[in-house]
């Protein structure tokens, strides 16, 4: 029985097939760097020099404004470069798809905003720059360390109400073998507390894959809490009441 093709294979396999400098690149690119956490959809892969049809399952991209610094490797599959493929992601996905990749590539401490704003000085007509330029100068310092206003409110709160400051989007082993990143972990009261945006949690997808990821979670030992947007930024008395709350029955 022939072996089915990895998902990293299949990306080579796209790329490949475009031909010479072809790179991975727009939504793919971005789930291949982890700025998204999940993809669909036709292989996107840049090609500045092919012709033609693209092949089955490859949506080809014909850019010939690609330069040397706009690629790189990963996992040994060519791909375009951290800025390039924000900038790439900017023009085909909605902006809370682009503020949250901008904001992950913060958290994994991959993203060079020098070299992201000489590309958009150099991109100027693209589709993508404005809204991506906007995304960047609304980054602030403090909330380097959070993937969202949302978080950075939690964090806040914590500071005025006399919360215990929680770990950051920290990565844990679950039994399944996979890494989940929690939100907000008290590690020595095995407590986490997730901060669910509607924008980015109220769909069907995501109610699966939060429920799921929360099972792996629990079996591992830690106990989950969920808040929303309007608890932290209408109730954050209430709320931070309820997790004193939890922290204390994690105590003994």
């Amino acid at each position: 029985m022939p072996r089915v093709m990895t998902e990293r294979g299949r990306f080579m396999a796209a790329v490949l097939a475009c031909g010479p400098d072809a790179v991975l690149s727009h939504r793919s690119a971005a789930y291949l760097w982890g700025l998204v956490d999940s993809w669909e959809g036709p292989i996107d892969v840049t090609a500045p020099n092919r012709r033609g049809r693209s092949p089955e399952g490859v949506a080809a991209h014909r850019d010939g404004s690609l330069q040397p610094i706009d690629k790189t490797t990963i996992h040994r599959i060519p791909c375009t470069s951290i800025a390039r493929t924000l900038l790439d992601f900017a023009a085909v996905a909605p902006e809370w798809e682009v503020r949250k990749a901008v904001a992950e590539a913060e958290v994994l401490g991959i993203l060079d905003k020098s070299r992201l704003r000489a590309l958009l000085k150099r991109s100027r007509r693209r589709r993508g720059v404005a809204r991506l330029r906007l995304i960047l100068d609304t980054i602030h310092p403090q909330t380097k360390r959070t993937r969202s206003e949302l978080e950075r409110l939690f964090l806040e709160m914590c500071v005025k109400r006399a919360v215990p400051e929680p770990e950051v989007n920290v990565w844990l082993p679950a039994p399944n073998g996979k890494r989940y990143q929690a939100d907000f972990l008290w590690r020595g009261r095995k407590l986490i507390v997730e901060a669910d945006s509607r924008r980015f949690h109220d769909t069907d997808s995501s109610f699966v894959s939060d429920r799921k990821r929360q099972q792996q979670l629990e079996l591992a030992g830690w106990r989950v809490s969920r808040c929303t947007w309007e608890e932290v930024e209408r109730e954050p008395r209430r709320l931070a009441l309820t997790v004193q709350g939890l922290l204390a029955q994690g105590q003994g």
